[in-house]
Order: structure tokens, then sequence, then C-alpha cells
């Protein structure tokens, strides 16, 4: 719901995949003016060597999806908006197929928006299926690599315009794949996000309050109970001299797990610098990741970071195998520009367990290796390096390929987890509006 001004977008989250392009505006003379109707089609072919972390288990397989949306204009404060969705992996064992893979035709957004374009006081209220979209999206984001694309059951509240404040109430939406998405009960993620540009000069600040409620966990001693989580923190980025740019991201958790505590934070910092007079202008972008493990020294605290609803794709690596929890990463980034159309990507990252007595986690949050009982002996997780291209053509086909692979480290070798990790991938996107006038994209 809040996201960067555009010059900010392409200056800061150029190193995270982003919607490229833009969709195709059609005129249909038969709609009526009230209503517009939209559509993304997107197929992307993925190959991938030593799958689950084994052996010889190569594979290769489409991801389809469609979205396709009707945006209905009901008064000047009021519109309507469904989008329906339907994804598939192709070529995969139905056992191998991942959540975020397949949903045969579903509601993905469903909502009303109400909104007054009062220059006192803008405001928009968005009741309904929605996505939530904030920042970097590295705290909360909609994962848009992902074949279905999270989305969430609640309302929002958003006030202000450049200077502007989201309130929000919601429960993310589980993907069914053969069934209706569904929430959990109740209302389960609240917060408020914060966005602040012009009051500092080349500084954009967004602070943030989340908080996460889950029933029925079982704390480090067996007790039934509660989670009750909050996260607050704050994104900081902006332009330095001499072409400089900067992005700071700092959160702590606190909150109780049962019968334990909750006490972890992480935090990630980058530092780039734009070569704007060189060909290709060349960008290069050191980043520093952390985030918090739990070290069980305390019985009563539980220290693992919970990294909640990210987009994470490409946050470490392009392979896509761990998420922002128990983890340390060094990265460099080099982006290149060739052309108005075209941008490269290549980059490389050493990845590190925070604590070696605390598991290691996948993408999605939940345990992809879990630690033995006294704790791993090597704390090196690995070493990636990927390449990766987008390629927009007449505005509004983007083409997407790269590939990526994860030299394993001493955590993996170690616990039978060493086959080594390649993902390459090609992709087509196209997207257009229909609509009586053009209305401009």
């Amino acid at each position: 719901m809040c996201t960067f001004a555009a010059a900010q977008h392409e200056s800061i989250y150029i190193d995270y995949p982003q919607e490229a392009g833009k969709p195709q505006p059609l005129l249909w003379d038969q709609l009526p003016n009230w209503l517009s109707l939209d559509m993304q089609l997107r197929g992307r072919t993925e190959g991938q060597t030593s799958l689950a972390y084994k052996q010889d288990n190569d594979r290769i397989y489409e991801l389809t999806r469609v979205f396709g949306g009707a945006d209905a204009r009901i008064t000047p404060y009021v519109t309507v908006y469904a989008e329906f969705i339907d994804t598939h992996a192709l070529g995969l064992p139905l056992p191998q197929v991942q959540s975020n893979m397949r949903d045969a035709f579903d509601l993905r957004q469903g909502y009303v928006d109400l909104h007054s374009r009062d220059r006192q006081i803008p405001l928009k209220l968005v009741v309904g299926r929605q996505e939530l979209k904030f920042g970097t999206e590295r705290v909360v984001g909609i994962s848009n690599w992902s074949n279905n694309s999270r989305t969430w059951d609640g309302f929002t509240l958003k006030l202000g315009d450049q200077n502007n404040v989201t309130l929000f109430s919601t429960s993310v939406v589980k993907v069914h794949p053969t069934s209706l998405d569904t929430h959990g009960a109740g209302l389960t993620f609240h917060g408020a996000y914060a966005s602040i540009g012009p009051w500092i000069p080349h500084v954009h600040t967004s602070p943030f309050v989340l908080i996460r409620t889950v029933r029925g966990v079982t704390g480090q001693q067996g007790a039934k109970g509660n989670e009750v989580e909050t996260t607050f923190g704050a994104e900081v980025d902006g332009n330095l001299p001499a072409h400089f740019s900067y992005v700071l991201n700092g959160t702590l958790q606190r909150g109780s797990y049962a019968n334990n505590s909750i006490h972890s934070g992480a935090g990630f910092g980058k530092l780039a610098y734009t070569a704007d007079n060189l060909p290709w202008r060349p960008r290069v972008l050191a980043e520093y990741d952390y985030a918090t493990g739990n070290a069980h020294r305390n019985p009563d605290r539980v220290s693992t970071y919970d990294q909640q609803y990210p987009s994470n794709h490409n946050a470490f690596g392009l392979v896509d195998l761990f998420g922002f929890q128990n983890i340390k990463q060094g990265r460099l980034d080099l982006n290149l520009a060739p052309a108005k159309n075209l941008t490269i990507l290549v980059q490389g990252e050493r990845l590190h367990l925070a604590e070696q007595r605390d598991n290691l986690y996948a993408s999605n949050g939940t345990t992809a290796v879990a630690a033995p009982a006294a704790g791993f002996l090597h704390n090196d997780i690995g070493v990636g390096f990927d390449a990766s291209a987008t390629y927009i053509f007449h505005q509004y086909l983007v083409a997407d390929l790269g590939v990526g692979h994860l030299f394993p480290g001493q955590v993996l070798a170690t616990t039978g987890h060493g086959a080594a990790q390649t993902l390459a991938y090609f992709s087509l996107t196209y997207r257009y509006r229909a609509e009586k006038h053009d209305r401009g994209p």
C-alpha cells in the first residue's frame, strides 16, 4: 500500500527483482466509462539441480501465472476491485510442487476502496483482500517472484500523501491449491507504517510498528500457549554527495511465546556508488545483513528473529534457499545499464549462521537444516554467485533471465546437504489494461 516514489525505487530497489515495464493500454469502446479490465500473463522456465538438497535430483519445469482484474469506479470516492489468480507448476511431480507455486483459479484480491482527495487530509480506506507492500519489502511485501504472490484479508487506512501513515489490521491469506483460499481465524497481523520524505532533504524515513499473534504455540519447555509479537523499527534511505546512496533498516522484536519471552532483532545496510558519467552507468553496492538466532543460553528466551512476511527473492542469492532468520551475509553487487531497456546484475554473497546452536532457515521461515543437539561445528553456510538481466520489449513485454549457484559451506556439507545448488530461469511477462478511454499508463 505504501511504496517509494519512482525515482527512489529505481535507485534503492534495483538490486532486487521488481515489476518492470508498463501495462499496455488497450481501447475497448464496448466497455462502460466506469469499468476497466487488467491482465497479467507470466511464464517462467526454471531449471534446478539437487532439488531439496538431493544429489542428481535435477528438474526443469514451467511456472505459469495468470492474474485478471476488474476495476469498477462506482463514484469519484468509491472503487471496487476484484482479481482472479490461476497458477500452475508444469513438469514437477505433485509432491515437489511448493505451496507458492500452484493455485487453481481463485480470488487473489477483492476489495472496496474509499478515498478522499481533500488537500488537508487525503485518506484512503481499503477493505477486503489486498496487497501489503512497504518500503523495500524486506519486512512486509507480496513476494511477487513467487508464482502465487501474497495477499491479506482485512483493512488498511492510509492518511496523507507524500508524508503519510498506513494503519492496518489483517490476516495473511493461506493458499489452498484445489479449494478456495482462506485466512486464519480473526485478524492476526496489525501495524502502523509511516513514510516521511520531504521533511529532511535527500532523506526518506519509514518508521513502523507491527503486531503479530499466533494461537496454539509450544514453548521451549513444552508449555502450550499463544504468541504475541511486536516488531518495531525503521528504514532510512537517501542520497549522499559524490554519487553515493544508502539504505539502513533496523528492527527489534519483543513479546511472549507461550511461557517464554521474545527477544530478537535484525538489520541490514547498503551503500552504493553510481558512476553516471561512465558507459553503462555502473553501480556498485555493498550490503551487510544480520538476523539473530537462538543461542539457548536462557531457556526462557526465544531469540530467533521472525522474518514474518518479506519479499525474500534474491535477498540471499538467486537460489532462494534461505530466509532472514539466524543468518549473516556480506554481499557485493554490480549493476549495469547497457541500454535504456536493458539492466544487468552480477552479485556475490557469503553466508554464515548468526548462532551455531540454532537452525538454518529456509526462505519461507521454516527449518531447512535442523541444528544438532550440540550445535553446528561451523557457521559457514556457503558462497553464492549470481548473474541476471532484464530486457523490456516496446515497454510492455518483459524478459528476465538469470543463473545462480551456491557453493555449499561446512554447515551444509557436514549435515548431508552438500550437493551443489544451481538455479537457471527465463521468463516472459506481459500486462495490459483495457478501458473505453486511454487514461495513460
